[in-house]
């Protein structure tokens, strides 16, 4: 037994709060806090709430208390970046939550069972969504929910938006995509695809809609000018990764460098191995601490046989051939030129190096204020300038996740129901936050977390996915290492550790209760809670 689990009955000591003596100087009261899984999730989801459920085996209602916030489970236990994780205070203990893998596991079994979402019924008002990707599919669903009747329009062949043709399939499954874009044209929403909307004002009078909720997107590839005496070999990130899905692959030929580090660019050169390339070499201006891929993404492509060259900016791409200039960090570690270049062999150039909103249609609007950027200029209720037109997702200001666009469209149909029943929506008042040293955990165990599988790179086949889920054993273990953090989860620690029987037990979910007549204010019942859903609060004088 390791030395820190050696005392399995750690003793209270009653005279550190000077709590107490011949009057009660301070009582518990039981609270709420805001744990940081929740805190740092874009959606807004209640993460701890379905966890509590998912480990109580209460799958289903898990996954009800999910969808509240976020329609697409499945997607985002494959795609987000869980800054949820990033948070999670068991990360002080061990390793932090799966949560994506749990949410995953939430998302599968409902399209494997059918579960189904109830609406509510019909306000009698319509809403126009321009765009099918996540901000237009979640606001769809929020608004449907609402009672709304919603028509979303998309100039693509499929919904999805990014979704479907800027995120690999190795990594999110067409078919996981369509069964939960299914779901929520079973509660009544129209997706009409194939139809570019030009003239918004237009499109909102001719369908009778009330309202508009634009969520385009950022599918424009920035330009970048570098001269290219053949321009033929080179393509944008953004064009392959939206051709390779559309079945259009081009032909990149044995050697392929991709400008650029973010995600989008380890997409890039993963697609470019699986289309053929003997040799993917992704080429960064600045130095590895500075990429804007997240770590895992870059580890991942460098375990697929991608290739990193750092510190060096491309300058002219020739026929078969790119000139690049090496670069080299400055006292404040910003990247310079040294003015000595070497020659590098490529069959095709792949720019990734961002992308933007096209937006101009929307410049007309009287009020609608459109940055040189492309990004759309919204109030805290995603408003634009135009009366009853909203704007989400990668078009306006802001980080540009598949997560953060779904918690947009979140935002925006609660704002355009409070605007469509003259009522504005306020949000609710959040719960102060929660850290590891806040915690009581004298006791406590290690529990190693649940994996998921990975296929090893040697043995992945085309653009199948490489990471199976969890099995109803896993995530079950995964959802119980949660800590609960801030927030009771009737443990009957404060119950036991009362020497004056003052705390009273209300029933299951229903908490405890402090009979003010016992206590003495000694506060035991704080120092045993594990979770710091008890606080210490002076006495009145």
């Amino acid at each position: 037994m390791s030395a820190r689990l050696h005392d399995m009955s750690p003793v209270v000591d009653m005279t550190r709060r000077r709590a107490v003596g011949p009057a009660r100087s301070a009582h518990p009261v039981y609270l709420d806090h805001l744990p940081p899984c929740n805190q740092a999730c874009p959606a807004g989801e209640d993460i701890q709430g379905w966890l509590s459920l998912a480990q109580a085996g209460k799958f289903r209602e898990a996954w009800e208390h999910l969808v509240r916030d976020n329609p697409l489970p499945a997607v985002h236990g494959r795609v987000c970046y869980h800054p949820c994780e990033s948070g999670c205070n068991r990360g002080e203990l061990d390793t932090v939550v799966g949560i994506h893998a749990v949410e995953r596991f939430l998302g599968d079994k409902a399209t494997e069972e059918g579960w189904t979402i109830p609406v509510a019924g019909s306000s009698g008002k319509r809403v126009l969504i321009v765009g099918a990707g996540p901000s237009g599919l979640s606001a769809a669903y929020h608004l449907a929910r609402l009672g709304h009747a919603v028509e979303i329009h998309d100039a693509g062949p499929l919904p999805g938006g990014m979704l479907h043709f800027g995120i690999p399939a190795y990594r999110l499954p067409r078919n996981v995509l369509m069964q939960e874009i299914q779901r929520i044209e079973a509660m009544g929403v129209k997706i009409v695809l194939n139809h570019k909307v030009e003239d918004i004002l237009a499109e909102k009078k001719a369908g009778g809609f009330d309202a508009a909720f634009v969520a385009i997107g950022a599918q424009a590839a920035k330009h970048i000018d570098i001269p290219a005496r053949d321009a033929a070999h080179v393509i944008s990130a953004v064009n392959l990764l939206h051709d390779v899905s559309a079945g259009a692959a081009p032909r990149l030929g044995r050697r392929v460098v991709i400008y650029g580090a973010g995600n989008t660019a380890m997409d890039a050169a993963r697609t470019a191995k699986r289309l053929g390339a003997e040799e993917a070499l992704i080429v960064f201006f600045s130095d590895r601490s500075h990429m804007q891929a997240h770590a895992f993404e870059a580890e991942e492509a460098l375990s697929e046989g991608v290739k990193i060259r750092w510190l060096s900016s491309i300058r002219d791409i020739g026929d078969t051939d790119i000139k690049v200039e090496l670069m080299a960090l400055d006292e404040k570690g910003v990247p310079q030129p040294t003015g000595r270049f070497e020659t590098l062999q490529a069959d095709a150039v792949i720019l990734a190096v961002g992308q933007q909103s096209e937006s101009r249609f929307l410049a007309n609007v009287p009020g609608i204020e459109v940055e040189p950027d492309g990004t759309v200029r919204v109030g805290d209720d995603m408003m634009t300038g135009a009366e009853g037109i909203f704007a989400g997702g990668d078009m306006i200001p802001g980080n540009r996740t598949v997560t953060t666009a779904v918690g947009h469209g979140k935002k925006a149909a609660r704002h355009i129901d409070g605007w469509l029943r003259h009522a504005a929506y306020a949000a609710p008042a959040k719960h102060p936050g929660i850290s590891f040293a806040d915690l009581h955990l004298p006791i406590y165990s290690d529990a190693v977390p649940s994996r998921q599988n990975e296929i090893p790179p040697a043995l992945r086949e085309g653009f199948a996915e490489v990471t199976a889920g969890l099995n109803e054993r896993e995530a079950l273990h995964e959802a119980r290492r949660c800590l609960s953090c801030g927030n009771c989860y009737e443990c009957d620690n404060c119950l036991a550790a009362c020497p004056e029987d003052a705390i009273i037990k209300l029933g299951p979910t229903k908490g405890y209760r402090v009979d003010m007549t016992l206590c003495i204010g000694c506060a035991a019942c704080f120092e045993q809670c594990p979770c710091h859903a008890i606080d210490m609060v002076p006495e009145r004088i």
